[in-house]
């Protein structure tokens, strides 16, 4: 069994000193203590095809274990089985679930898209929040999806199919582009920008970590700002706007919309989600507001995420 001292041994030098200096030592542990190994499956029903009454009923019959999540009635914790297991049953290849982890279902619950909206998905791929977001909206309106990367926008394309999503067009472009493309045309926007990634790191999973760099951070820090803009131009006045990371570090993270609070014309909004390891945003050193965004601590059951809340004025 691995211990602290390996995490510590075997995560970026640079990466350990950041969590300890944010957060406290007890906290710090904890966090490093889940970084250890895998997490439970989670996953949510797609109601376009199913319903979460039906889904319970049939892993009652398949001898699946669960639990319900508080915050989000269509979505489970598996218990006794992993990824590999449930993509052999039925209800995964016929597009009635999707295997997704629990934070990442959290910025498309706070974007909260309305039946018969135009939204913007702007880096979209692999489509576990796109498809969520058709769901919600009990696929009417629009949602134009997003993906750089042409074999992760293939994947995008095969998901959208799979669960029966038909108000998303997919498009493989630039997201910094989009907003002189698309301006002032969409009622929602959902960046949930490339990160570096922290808050998914497993030390079982060389990959998940072996790209971190304090200058991998710098630069993905003045994409997300790029992306932003494009963001804020796509946007319509009034429109709501959820930027989203699953990386910990501030330059990523409170930085990013400190940087745009002072440079576009947003307020940040209340988060009305009551999420069991989800901490205030830190606001020390930066405007007070954005205490108001949400910090989900990496655990056994959740990878680490930032979620935060915009309206364009």
């Amino acid at each position: 069994m691995a211990s602290i001292s390996d995490v510590k041994r075997r995560l970026p030098g640079e990466f350990i000193e950041f969590i300890y200096e944010e957060f406290s030592a007890g906290t710090a542990d904890k966090m490093l203590y889940s970084f250890m190994g895998d997490r439970y499956t989670t996953l949510r029903v797609n109601t376009i095809k199913y319903d979460i009454n039906s889904l319970m009923e049939y892993f009652k019959k398949e001898n699946i274990k669960f639990d319900r999540v508080p915050w989000y009635k269509d979505a489970l914790i598996i218990k006794n089985a992993d990824e590999k297991d449930l993509e052999k049953l039925d209800v995964y290849k016929n597009g009635y679930i999707y295997i997704q982890s629990l934070p990442s279902m959290i910025p498309p619950l706070v974007l909260d898209p309305k039946q018969g909206e135009k939204i913007l998905d702007m880096t979209a791929a692999p489509g576990s929040k796109t498809t969520q977001m058709a769901a919600m909206m009990n696929n009417e309106g629009y949602i134009l999806a997003n993906e750089l990367d042409k074999i992760r926008c293939e994947r995008l394309k095969y998901n959208v199919e799979l669960q029966g999503a038909k108000i998303v067009e997919v498009i493989n472009g630039r997201g910094e582009q989009l907003g002189e493309k698309y301006k002032e045309e969409f009622d929602r926007v959902l960046l949930d920008a490339p990160c570096s990634g922290e808050g998914r790191f497993n030390i079982n999973d060389v990959k998940s970590y072996r790209f971190w760099s304090v200058k991998e951070v710098n630069r993905l820090s003045n994409l997300q700002k790029k992306l932003l803009v494009s963001a804020f131009k796509a946007l319509k006045k009034g429109g709501i706007l959820v930027y989203s990371t699953c990386t910990l570090n501030k330059k990523e993270n409170e930085e990013v919309v400190n940087w745009a609070l002072n440079n576009l014309d947003l307020e940040i909004m209340d988060i009305d989600l009551k999420i069991n390891g989800a901490i205030q945003a830190f606001s020390e050193g930066f405007n007070k507001s954005i205490s108001k965004a949400i910090r989900v601590l990496p655990s056994k059951e959740l990878e680490g995420f930032f979620v935060c809340k915009f309206k364009k004025k």
